[in-house]
């Protein structure tokens, strides 16, 4: 028996559209919520929600059987916390601040078992293994490891020609707010000079073998990027979501 085949991988290598949404609760009951809209892909993260590795295992059990794929963003790309995060079950992970080829291919090795890499066998421990019930999965779990690297830095678009170039990376996703202040428009992500490098960006992901990915919370700048070429698309964040929702109805009755 394989390992599990990895949908949202296959459905990039198709070419389609896939949309997502950031979940930032950090709760298996808010992320089996956001499962129920149906949604291509779930950010779990790890960078900016308080995510453990247990809070990401317990929203990747209960994201299995549905529609919504699992995409765990840790804070950093150590092999160790990669290693940790595929064995609780994550078989895309998002990774931020990749800046260099260099760096993509260190990435690359820390989510495949040897000889093409150096993640740790020990999978007889694994969930994602379902503790050995799976008696290829180290045979077979390098096919299913969807790996998307986060460019969101002036090093990291100078140099995406080069991280496009490397093998075993899937997809690309401009991270827009870093990205605009490494420029130097803090918090002006819409700047000109800044759309005009995110176009570029998108551009040159998309034409190459990847997939290029990005987020945006208003839906007419998501559907320009789409237009640009973005082809996994994060369309909103959870606590904002609420966080809007709940002052709406407050002003609403205020008012």
């Amino acid at each position: 028996m394989p390992a599990p085949q990895n949908t949202f991988k296959a459905a990039l290598k198709r070419g389609d559209m896939q949309y997502g949404c950031w979940a930032g609760f950090a709760d298996p009951y808010a992320t089996e919520i956001l499962a129920t809209a149906n949604f291509d892909w779930l950010v779990i993260d790890g960078e900016h929600a308080p995510n453990d590795l247990r809070t990401i295992m317990h929203q990747l059990q209960i994201l299995d059987g549905k529609h919504s794929e699992g995409v765990v963003r840790l804070p950093i790309g150590n092999d160790w916390l990669i290693k940790q995060a595929l064995d609780v079950g994550a078989q895309t992970l998002l990774i931020p601040m990749v800046e260099t080829a260099e760096q993509a291919r260190d990435l690359v090795r820390a989510c495949r078992y040897p000889p093409e890499g150096i993640r740790g066998s020990g999978a007889a421990l694994a969930r994602a293994s379902r503790f050995s019930d799976i008696p290829d999965y180290i045979q077979t779990a390098n096919d299913q490891i969807c790996l998307l690297v986060q460019v969101e830095t002036r090093k990291g678009v100078e140099n995406l020609d080069a991280i496009l170039d490397v093998d075993g990376v899937d997809g690309v996703f401009i991270g827009p707010s870093d990205l605009a202040a490494d420029l130097g428009y803090p918090g002006q992500s819409g700047h000109e000079a800044v759309r005009n490098v995110i176009k570029d960006g998108i551009a040159a992901i998309a034409a190459s073998d990847k997939a290029a990915g990005i987020l945006a919370v208003d839906h007419g700048v998501a559907a320009e990027y789409r237009d640009w070429g973005a082809q996994f698309l994060a369309v909103g964040i959870d606590v904002v979501m609420l966080a809007k929702a709940a002052r709406d109805t407050m002003a609403q009755w205020k008012g």
